[in-house]
């Protein structure tokens, strides 16, 4: 099939005039559209970071030294969840960390570390055991003191009993230190 001769490209032509969303974009109007998403990205109200953590009205934060008084002492455990944190806030909220009073503050302690049969088989061992770590928390909100509060985070892993918890302790820790910060954390500024 032919088109009349011209016809087919007068139309084109006028579309193309008209339409100026298919443009070629410059680079001045990516370089412009780019620094936008950077502005608002940086330049909001301070309130909400893209965590959800709410820090209305903090400045600061002071993180205290969480001691271990569990019966059972893991050396370094105190340190790794203090580091980890001090780590979490500093990674999701714009707070300043201070050695001083800040505008928030956590203090605390771990009250409980240990490991117990969770389950026991048939020849009367125990086939699961469950580890478990406790910590007591206070955090002060200096700006929102109905936001303060003391409780304490307790979680746990479960792990094979042939396994001696020497050989898993450490992995073990670490998820639950990962998880207990994490719920420290969203009562503190998420306020679940």
């Amino acid at each position: 099939m032919e088109f009349p001769n011209g016809l087919f490209t007068e139309k084109s032509k006028s579309m193309k005039s008209k339409c100026k969303f298919f443009a070629p974009i410059s680079g001045k109007r990516i370089f412009g559209l780019f620094l936008g998403i950077i502005i608002l990205a940086q330049g909001g109200c301070g309130i909400y970071s893209f965590s959800g953590a709410s820090t209305e009205g903090l400045s600061t934060l002071n993180i205290q030294y969480f001691q271990n008084r569990a019966s059972l002492v893991q050396p370094g455990l105190s340190q790794n969840l203090t580091d980890a944190l001090i780590d979490k806030c500093k990674a999701q909220t714009n707070l300043n960390i201070t050695n001083g009073i800040g505008d928030a503050n956590f203090e605390g302690q771990i009250t409980d570390y240990n490991t117990r049969p969770l389950t026991v088989s048939a020849d009367a061992t125990a086939a699961m055991n469950r580890f478990t770590i406790s910590v007591s928390v206070k955090f002060t909100n200096s700006s929102d003191p109905e936001k303060s509060f003391e409780q304490t985070f307790s979680r746990y892993e479960d792990y094979n009993s042939s396994n001696d918890l020497s050989v898993v302790e450490e992995e073990l820790s670490g998820k639950i230190i990962e998880m207990i910060v994490e719920d420290i954390f969203n009562r503190a500024f998420v306020n679940w």
